[in-house]
């Protein structure tokens, strides 16, 4: 025998049962996973409902050039995240330097929310991603670049981002090229951080900010190994599925961390660059799922950042 947990009526219940030869996040042998089908239910229609009716505002506002297609994506993405049940604490500052380029490790589909209800960003995805259904369309309004990653193209790949770096966006790199599993990273691949290289006469070098994001708690508990995936989206993985089980969790806390931004200047290669940003995101990784957070981090909700010390209760409770 050994313990199993179930999550009803969002709390954590830890019974006794048979092992089984197999198992799977979310249970094996039609037993309940975590999360509450009902809560999965209500999150996902309101999620839907809220999404659907901004979408065009947010198409007009890029048809128009307005300055909103900067700053709506940021109150949507909080919202949903208010919506979603998580909870998202900072540690350090995001770069004000136009352009910045900000690296992060990449677990799931809900990072690009978490990471958005934090600052005005547009990322930089895989090509097939503008074909998905909801998800494809809501890059394109958040001005995602797109990139064809097999061998032979990285070039095209580069002006695309060089193109958006030099009318001034800042944007969000995924170099390890594919999600992991919210406990390690994987090797940041270099090719993409040339965009950092070669920049011309005149020009600032352009500051790269390397950004670590952990899943570290849910429902207030440590947020352990086995249960990661749980929230990371890696492999062969249904979409479907599994935002089904992610929508029906509890309350989910989400810590980014802010590191120090460099320049290629302060490397011999953009080889240098790359490895100096992995050995930094992968221990703020560490750290953060480790339990060491920060005292000066903050806490965003609802369109909101506070400071812990301006409020006694914590956000989105």
């Amino acid at each position: 025998m050994r313990a199993a947990a179930t999550g009803i009526g969002g709390r954590l219940i830890v019974r006794r049962r048979a092992p089984a030869a197999a198992e799977a996040p979310g249970g094996a042998g039609g037993e309940i996973g975590f999360g509450s089908p009902l809560r999965a239910a209500v999150r996902l229609v309101v999620y839907l409902a809220f999404t659907l009716a901004l979408i065009p505002v947010q198409a007009v506002a890029l048809r128009l050039g307005s300055r909103l297609v900067e700053g709506l994506p940021v109150f949507y993405h909080r919202l949903c995240c208010r919506i979603l049940g998580i909870r998202v604490e900072l540690s350090g500052t995001p770069s004000t330097a136009r352009p910045t380029l900000f690296v992060c490790n990449h677990t799931s589909y809900i990072d690009i929310t978490v990471l958005s209800s934090a600052m005005p960003i547009s990322f930089v995805a895989k090509a097939e991603v503008a074909g998905w259904p909801l998800f494809g369309l809501l890059a394109k309004l958040q001005r995602t670049v797109f990139v064809d990653r097999k061998r032979g193209s990285t070039m095209e790949q580069r002006d695309g981002i060089v193109a958006r770096l030099a009318a001034g966006d800042n944007l969000m790199l995924f170099p390890e090229g594919t999600s992991d599993d919210g406990n390690r990273i994987l090797p940041f691949r270099s090719a993409l951080f040339s965009v950092a290289e070669g920049r011309e006469a005149g020009q600032e070098p352009l500051v790269v900010q390397p950004v670590s994001l952990a899943y570290t708690r849910l429902d207030g508990f440590p947020i352990g190994y086995g249960m990661r995936p749980l929230i990371a989206w890696y492999g062969d993985m249904a979409m479907g599925g599994h935002l089904w089980r992610l929508a029906g969790l509890g309350r989910l806390t989400a810590t980014i961390a802010f590191h120090r931004p460099v320049t290629i200047a302060e490397f011999r290669s953009r080889k240098g660059l790359a490895e100096h940003c992995q050995r930094t995101v992968a221990a703020g990784l560490a750290a953060a799922l480790a339990g060491r957070t920060p005292e000066s981090s903050t806490t965003i909700d609802a369109g909101l950042v506070k400071s812990p010390a301006m409020s006694t209760t914590a956000m989105g409770s």
